[in-house]
């Protein structure tokens, strides 16, 4: 009967312990879930990027019959379609997009005419929430790079 006695309190301090181990995995996986997210939401903002820069490149959407609204894109409109396509967790103002013309081909004297390549690089800053994370920002990005093909 003694021995009951001297065990009484001991499941006190190996739940507070257990706990805390279990909700800073927890919370950690959360964490890295959110960081996940946000690299894929960074790529998917260049691709979209990339994709209405060659759309409405210098002369691609003139050629037609049907001329697209925001022809002849620039940089600040560019700038302001990715930061339009913001959602979730992720503030409009923080999204830097830096759009430039790689390469064209011989001939070409456009930027952005049929054949040349345009890349579209998207920096968003990404903090951890969890304490016991670095508070310090970390910058993800991603590039993409597409071809003009009208």
């Amino acid at each position: 009967m003694r021995r009951r006695h001297a065990q009484r309190g001991a499941s006190l301090p190996e739940m507070a312990l257990a706990a805390t181990a279990f909700f800073t995995l927890l919370f950690g996986i959360v964490d890295f879930g959110r960081a996940l997210y946000t690299y894929n939401f960074v790529a998917s903002l260049a691709r979209e990027g990339a994709r209405w820069w060659i759309v409405r490149g210098t002369t691609s959407c003139t050629n037609s019959s049907n001329q697209l609204a925001d022809c002849n894109a620039t940089t600040a409109e560019i700038q302001s379609y990715v930061q339009g396509l913001n959602e979730g967790a992720t503030k409009a103002p923080s999204i830097q997009v830096s759009p430039a013309p790689v390469s064209c081909p011989n001939g070409a004297t456009a930027s952005a005419a049929p054949g040349c390549t345009v890349a579209v690089k998207v920096t968003y800053p990404f903090t951890f929430i969890m304490g016991f994370m670095p508070k310090a920002t970390i910058s993800m990005s991603s590039t993409s790079t597409m071809v003009v093909s009208q």
